[in-house]
Parts: structure tokens; sequence; C-alpha cells
């Protein structure tokens, strides 16, 4: 096996060291943050960090990077205190992609994409149309990590929007069935299947 030791890693390339450090932790859930400015600009963003914090109450997070620059995302997120969560899937994966760009406020992706939005019971921030899963969230809160200066956002669920073919029974929603994707590092996208549903575990005796 490869080893790095942590000066290993501080000596490394950038790139490559991003490129390390940001698929070590293993496959990401692969969403589209969609926020809309009180100017009504609408604006669509991929993010890999979004991940449930709670169910009673529906609490999602997601991490931002230093706002140090521009970020549309939690720019808008802050002054409307609204944002929609759309999974990323087989047919619009690299649209998806695309929307990492870092465009100027003024400019919407989805006029750059072929990504449109949707809005649905009143809804001010969009959807991304025909995601397999779509989530309005209210913003309820946010968490500085002063390590590296990023920034923890949280969201309660407001509305949630899932397509009937892959919501189970059980209330198990069963991605894989909607080829919805997961991120490995930074660019590379995965379509997971589904193997198994193990049971709840017990201690043996």
């Amino acid at each position: 096996m490869q080893y790095f030791s942590l000066k290993d890693i501080n000596a490394l390339e950038h790139l490559y060291k991003i490129n390390l450090i940001n698929s070590c932790s293993g496959f990401k859930s692969a969403n589209l943050i969609a926020t809309k400015s009180k100017d009504g600009i609408e604006n669509v963003a991929v993010f890999s960090s979004v991940t449930h914090v709670g169910s009673n109450p529906p609490i999602l997070g997601f991490f931002c990077r230093p706002t140090t620059v521009l970020r549309n995302t939690f720019n808008n997120i802050q002054e409307t205190k609204e944002y929609t969560i759309n999974h990323i899937y087989d047919l619009n994966f690299k649209d998806a992609h695309h929307t990492s760009a870092k465009y100027d406020e003024t400019i919407s992706e989805f006029d750059k994409t072929n990504l449109t939005p949707e809005y649905k019971n009143n809804s001010f921030a969009p959807f991304v149309k025909n995601a397999p899963v779509q989530l309005k969230m209210k913003y309820i809160g946010k968490y500085n990590i002063s390590q590296n200066d990023t920034i923890l956002i949280l969201g309660e669920i407001q509305e949630m929007y899932i397509n009937n073919s892959i919501l189970e029974t059980d209330g198990f929603i069963n991605l894989s069935k909607a080829n919805i994707a997961a991120i490995n590092g930074l660019d590379a996208y995965t379509f997971p299947e589904l193997k198994e549903r193990l049971p709840y575990q017990r201690p043996k005796k």
C-alpha cells in the first residue's frame, strides 16, 4: 500500500493533494442547491457535502468554503432563508458539474446549462426540474469552522418531492432505481447500485 504521513501530505503538489484528500473519505452525495437572490436572479450550484443531521426535526447540513471570495449560494441563503436541494442523476450530471464554474452573481447557471428551474407550491427558490428527489429547505443556522474557515449551513426540510417509482412502502428512498449520482473526489461521478438492505443489528448472544 502507498503510505503518506502528515508531513508527506503537506509536501504534496497542490492539485495532487486536493485530489487525494477529497477522495479519501469515500463516495459523497451529489446535489444541486438552487437559490434566488432578492433581485430575482436564480442560482444553482453543485455540492458534494450535503449530509443528514437529524430526523426529528428533519435537518440536513452542507458545507460552504470560505466566503473571502464570492459565494452566491451562501449569500442568497443568508438574504432569503430559502433554498432547494435536488439530487443529480444520470441525465443531468454533466450540466450539474458545469455549475461549479464561477459565474458572476448577475448570471444564472440555469441560463448556461440545460438545467431548468421549476417552481412548486409558491416556493421562492427554484427546484431543478426532473430531479428524482427535490427538497425545499428553510435556513435555520450556521456554524463557523475556525480550523479552515469553512461554514456548516443547517436547514430544515419544509417540503419533499420524490418520484413514486423510488419510494418504498417503508419510507426508504431507493436512489439506485433513479440512477442518482454520487461523487468520488471532486470530478468523478458514479451511479451506485443497491446490492442488499440489511436488517437492524442487535448484539449477538
